[in-house]
């Protein structure tokens, strides 16, 4: 469990950073230009890491996937050009509050819909908690 609360902030630390990369990339060029840059790297960063082995790639189970489990592609670029656009516009913490917010409501809502054990109560206080943090972080910067 420790390993894998560790592999859990480091991604977390990893998102960030990337997140300030791809918004200082986008100042100099633009979100798309930096959202294309970003997949292209990673492309050939996992393209390698597949032709050396370092994990299994094609699996018997990929031509059974349904059509929308590939909807993560387009969702993911959409996902690093806006927030290239939004880091230099409104600053790291806030867009990764939204981020995170947006994260929140989408997870509740798919445990709720799909009945996975839990208050779903408890669950949408938790959001609204969260959310009314997030409201009070804009009012006082106004």
């Amino acid at each position: 469990m420790l390993l894998a609360i560790a592999f859990a902030a480091s991604s977390g630390l990893l998102v960030g950073i990337n997140r300030q990369v791809n918004g200082r990339l986008a100042l100099s060029t633009s979100p798309l230009m930096a959202s294309f840059i970003n997949h292209l790297v990673g492309f050939a960063l996992l393209t390698v890491a597949a032709l050396v082995g370092l994990g299994q790639v094609f699996t018997e189970g990929a031509a059974a996937t349904p059509w929308y489990a590939y909807f993560g592609g387009p969702m993911g670029l959409l996902f690093v050009a806006v927030s290239s656009w939004l880091i230099p516009r409104i600053g790291a913490v806030q867009m990764t509050l939204l981020l995170i917010s947006g994260q929140i409501v989408s997870g509740v809502v798919f445990d709720i819909v799909r009945g996975v054990p839990g208050s779903p109560v408890a669950r949408v206080i938790g959001v609204a908690l969260i959310l009314t943090g997030v409201v009070m972080t804009q009012r006082r910067r106004g």
